[in-house]
């Protein structure tokens, strides 16, 4: 079996992988290939047909199919390279991808830099712990995304979902249209999982009511699902007994959250983020592993699919420079550590080199709870550099800073960078 030489090998033919590889092109580096499993390009935006999309990348709304084409006819228009009904089984540490295919079987590539763009999965937890049998009639979100709005096919009638991510309460609102009728949203944390917008928008204006601080706690039904039963629970997330309602149905969507798609990532020995489950990276979106870089959902689960665009431009060209000799090695220089406290779980990234950085770094994190009339500030050692009021912040909606490069530069002393958030 013969392996074939390439400069920059993209895993995932999704939104953060298509503009990965149209930003290695316009950075120089032709020689890119997009190996992708499905059997077209854009990944899961293919499935999310409600609109919203593209806000701050196109300045205009588009649905999620609209977002995926302009990408698409960008990377033709380029001739990147896509190989679609491609399967990846394996990567190394040192850069040799395996992967298979209907026309060629298993072979293998040898990357000078790999860009990890295999997106997320969703987390079926919610249900584990769920007395009762496993009957018809238990779906992911996503998975009734796809059945409704690509298959076809309506999975129920009566609906409750378990779960407040974004995808739960887009379905809430797109059951409803398609003429089901969804009793409620539970959610397990006394907060949502989701974006403001999508709560307005998908359960407010359609009358769909959420139980923040409530759980499924029994499903009746053994073909297929008959009721299921609703209650509070205490703040130590435990069932408080005598709350319980039952709401008939003949469906129970889960939307308990999204894991990043890191097999891979970790078959090729890259350190992952107990927070985040997706690869620790510096200010370039590098790996611990020399050339390996990632982006979009598989390094963080993102709110925003623009975010993940801007994030993917960023990998693809850093992934470029390394492949063309272009990037400074950090190898010998000063490198800050970027810490949290005070409410916020992880930054993206994790460690950044001043000297290498570009003159404005996009910082992004999440908080762990609900925080109200809060400062969010970064300290560079012990300085304070920035200092801004947010009214809100919640766990579903992502934040970011922007750091410039003189004033890290300007303080040769410090060590560490730390993002927190502060009372007034």
């Amino acid at each position: 079996m013969t392996t074939e030489v390439r400069d920059i090998v993209i895993i995932g033919g999704g939104p953060a992988g298509l503009a990965a590889a149209i930003a290695a092109k316009r950075a120089g580096c032709e020689d890119v290939v997009v190996l992708e499993r499905d059997v077209l390009l854009g990944g899961i935006l293919n499935q999310c047909i409600h609109n919203g999309f593209g806000l701050h990348t196109f300045k205009e709304e588009l649905t999620g199919p609209e977002y995926a084409t302009r990408y698409v006819d960008e990377a033709r228009d380029l001739a990147v390279e896509c190989r679609l009904s491609t399967m990846v089984i394996d990567v190394t540490n040192d850069r040799v991808v395996t992967a298979v295919n209907p026309d060629r079987g298993v072979y293998t590539i040898q990357a000078k830099a790999i860009v990890l763009a295999m997106g997320c999965r969703e987390r079926p937890r919610g249900a584990l712990n769920i007395p009762g049998f496993r009957p018809a009639g238990i779906y992911t979100a996503g998975t009734v995304q796809r059945l409704v709005n690509i298959e076809g096919q309506m999975p129920g009638k009566e609906v409750v979902v378990l779960g407040s991510g974004d995808i739960g309460l887009i379905m809430a609102r797109r059951m409803t249209l398609e003429g089901a009728h969804v009793a409620c949203v539970a959610e397990l944390m006394p907060y949502s999982g989701g974006l403001k917008r999508n709560i307005v928008q998908c359960l407010d204006d359609y009358g769909i009511p959420l139980l923040l601080s409530h759980t499924v706690t029994r499903i009746e039904g053994k073909r297929r699902v008959e009721a299921v039963w609703v209650g509070e629970v205490d703040e130590r997330l435990q069932p408080i007994p005598g709350t319980e309602v039952r709401y008939p149905c003949d469906t129970l969507l889960l939307s308990v959250g999204l894991l990043p798609e890191n097999e891979l990532s970790r078959s090729a020995g890259v350190n992952i983020s107990p927070i985040t489950r997706g690869p620790v990276v510096d200010d370039c979106l590098q790996t611990n592993v020399a050339g390996v870089f990632a982006c979009g959902n598989v390094l963080h689960v993102h709110d925003l699919v623009d975010y993940v665009s801007q994030e993917a431009d960023a990998a693809g060209k850093a992934a470029a420079d390394y492949v063309l000799g272009t990037r400074t090695d950090a190898q010998g220089m000063p490198t800050l550590t970027v810490e949290t406290s005070g409410g916020v779980r992880y930054t993206v990234p994790s460690t950044i080199c001043p000297q290498r950085m570009e003159d404005r770094l996009v910082v992004r994190f999440r908080v762990g709870n609900v925080y109200r009339d809060r400062y969010v500030s970064v300290y560079v050692g012990d300085e304070r550099i920035l200092h801004r009021k947010k009214r809100v912040l919640a766990p579903g909606e992502m934040e970011e800073v922007v750091l410039k490069r003189d004033d890290l530069l300007n303080r040769p002393d410090a060590q560490r960078v730390l993002v927190t958030l502060e009372e007034g």
